[in-house]
């Protein structure tokens, strides 16, 4: 009897993790390892994927809120001239309001070492960036 009770309860687990858990997929963290994995390959274009219509961005000759489209030209401009070598995620929580942020540092090969930090928001079930940031350090 110990036996099918604890078959039950293991089922009642499993049930309530599909039903309640979103069967253990996180849609902020795909997104997060996404933009990660476009910033180690500098992929402007894959960035430009998870902007919203627009997106705050932060460089050092560019600061402000741009269109997708504009973004995306300086986010291509900006790593043709700072070709990424490593990428490593020194911090990545949720802030007060449950939006996933990442702050890593981004080495180039032409030996720069910048700060870089983005902010993941949800709009209508779908995840977007909302601001990214690369400052030199």
């Amino acid at each position: 009897m110990k036996k099918s009770n604890f078959s039950t309860l293991f089922i009642v687990f499993i049930i309530s993790t599909m039903l309640f858990g979103g069967y253990g997929i996180n849609y902020d963290d795909d997104i997060t390892e996404e933009v990660t994995q476009a910033i180690r390959e500098g992929d402007s274009r894959i960035l430009a994927e998870h902007f919203g219509n627009n997106v705050d961005l932060v460089l050092p000759d560019n600061d402000g809120t741009y269109s997708k489209a504009h973004a995306e030209l300086i986010l291509r401009n900006f790593f043709s001239e700072n070709r990424p070598e490593t990428f490593t995620i020194n911090h990545q929580r949720a802030s007060r309001d449950g939006s996933p942020y990442v702050i890593g540092t981004l080495e180039t090969r032409d030996d720069k070492s910048y700060r870089t930090y983005f902010l993941i928001k949800k709009v209508s079930d779908n995840y977007f960036i909302h601001q990214l940031q690369f400052e030199l350090q």
